[in-house]
């Protein structure tokens, strides 16, 4: 009788499970369908549009501790093609190194050129990166914000494409699409660039041209000031700040705009510890925004559309919790087939539901068509991708238990170090991330998945061990990786460059 209870719970929360997942791969695909019908907007010169009264422009410059990149992002603002009294340079700088008198030295120097750039600097970093913008925002002249956090270089021109795209007086902001500096650096850079196409080449494209809500990413896009105040400013409530603050504004009735044919370049993290590490502030800040948000979503007038895609939205990173889930479901529900031989035959109909087993593997594949590459080339690539993606499971799992049990985390900043070129070298430089515990259970996880991977060898139920593999190389890939780096940074140091 226990035998026979326990086996109904597993079935119920398998196809709990897997329907969920397949909830989610069939909105990757009908994103990707709109992203592919409209995907020649992200190509397309932004339109010539003459603003026939300029407004005044702030533009923020959050910078902690970024001794390597902060020079390259200050002056690149500083510019900035606009006219000289209508912009306002903020450099909010809460360093604690020798970032800040580097930051001092700079701001002098182009104030002694007439630019109008401002060093505040905070003692203590109170709110973090959102505290920073709004200690800036008290004293800001500009009617629009603009943001750069300090891995990013805008382009001289960037006002004058994104401002136009202020249609009417609702809009609240609009997010540029982001490009990568050294996409082509490493394995890891690569990756996370095929990933981060797809989410600005499908998810922000298809979701805009869908009158959908999207989000704000943090940086490379511009804030009316207005709207900001209306939605009660920049709060440090959760680790994702920007998304925080664009569904206040959307709950609020303000609009937004994505300009996906303005790029911004960017720095890819190189250290695999710290992309781990904004991966989990990102899941985190996504937890506790989908917690605070989803609720009050659905108590709104929002049609049921926007009520389904931000559910969905917010809720993201929970795939990964559902991958975990699967994984330790497998062995349970191989095991239970030795008595019952006949229950896989029963769990046949999870099979119908793995059409969208690759539907992750098109939303990259149609990003990188839609940015005018040849994704079939890059097939190999899109398919490790996903297989990363499952490596971040335990990685997630933390920031979700971390916000079920109301655990106080401090935001945590990725480390940049100036890397645009193969021959340059970082490991050795300042603000190395170490390797963190949880590679120990990532490891454990792997080891278990493999498990798996033979007890299905022994059913010969293929497609478990296919999916149980998967979740092995990406969880080897993800510990591996990791502990590499640290083994490299550790045992074989080399002198430390100067900024360039």
């Amino acid at each position: 009788m226990y035998f026979e209870t326990l086996f109904i719970l597993v079935a119920i929360i398998y196809f709990l499970v897997i329907a969920t997942l397949f909830l989610y791969g069939l909105n990757f695909y009908y994103l990707a369908f709109h992203a592919w019908k409209g995907r020649r907007a992200l190509l397309a010169q932004p339109p010539s549009v003459e603003i026939k009264a300029l407004p005044a422009v702030t533009v923020q410059l959050p910078i902690f501790n970024e001794w390597y990149v902060a020079e390259r992002l200050i002056r690149a603002a500083a510019a900035l093609e606009y006219p000289p009294p209508l912009l306002e340079i903020q450099v909010l700088d809460d360093s604690t190194d020798e970032t800040f008198p580097l930051v001092t030295k700079i701001v002098r120097e182009l104030q002694a050129q007439g630019c109008n750039i401002r060093h505040l600097h905070r003692t203590e970093r109170k709110g973090y990166k959102a505290g920073a913008l709004a200690e800036g925002l008290k004293t800001a002249q500009g009617e629009f914000i603009a943001i750069f956090d300090a891995d990013f270089i805008p382009p001289p021109d960037f006002l004058k494409k994104i401002l136009p795209c202020f249609d009417n007086d609702r809009v609240a902001f609009v997010q540029a699409r982001w490009g990568h500096l050294n996409r082509g650096y490493s394995l890891l850079t690569f990756l996370q660039s095929l990933s981060i196409d797809a989410h600005f080449a499908v998810e922000q494209l298809a979701r805009s041209s869908l009158d959908l809500w999207f989000n704000f990413n943090g940086t490379a896009g511009v804030w009316r000031k207005a709207a900001i105040l209306d939605a009660g400013g920049w709060k440090a409530e959760t680790l994702t700040e920007d998304l925080d603050l664009s569904y206040r504004a959307f709950l609020r009735g303000w609009s937004a705009r994505y300009a996906g044919n303005i790029e911004v370049q960017a720095e890819l993290p190189v250290s695999f510890t710290a992309f781990r590490r904004q991966q989990h502030r990102w899941a985190r800040g996504s937890f506790e925004c989908a917690i605070r948000y989803v609720p009050i979503i659905w108590n709104s007038d929002a049609p049921l559309s926007r009520k389904i895609q931000s559910s969905l939205h917010l809720t993201g990173y929970g795939i990964h919790l559902m991958m975990l889930m699967m994984s330790i479901l497998y062995p349970i529900l191989l095991l239970f087939s030795r008595q019952y031989p006949s229950l896989l035959q029963l769990f046949g109909i999870a099979y119908l539901f793995n059409v969208t087993a690759f539907a992750p593997t098109v939303y990259f594949a149609v990003a990188q068509s839609a940015l005018g590459k040849r994704w079939f080339l890059f097939l190999p690539f899109l398919l490790l991708t996903s297989v990363l993606g499952a490596g971040m499971m335990v990685n997630t799992l933390r920031a979700a238990l971390q916000v079920w049990f109301g655990r106080n985390s401090a935001f945590e900043r990725t480390p940049k170090y100036g890397i645009t070129q193969r021959r340059q070298t970082w490991d050795t430089r300042r603000y190395f991330v170490n390797v963190d515990a949880l590679v120990v259970v990532e490891l454990l996880f792997a080891a278990f998945n493999l498990w798996t991977v033979w007890l299905a060898w022994q059913n010969s139920n293929w497609l478990i061990m296919t999916y149980a593999l998967l979740f092995a190389l990406g969880l080897f890939f993800t510990s591996g990786f990791t502990i590499s780096q640290t083994i490299r940074h550790r045992f074989f140091p080399a002198p430390e460059p100067d900024p360039a």
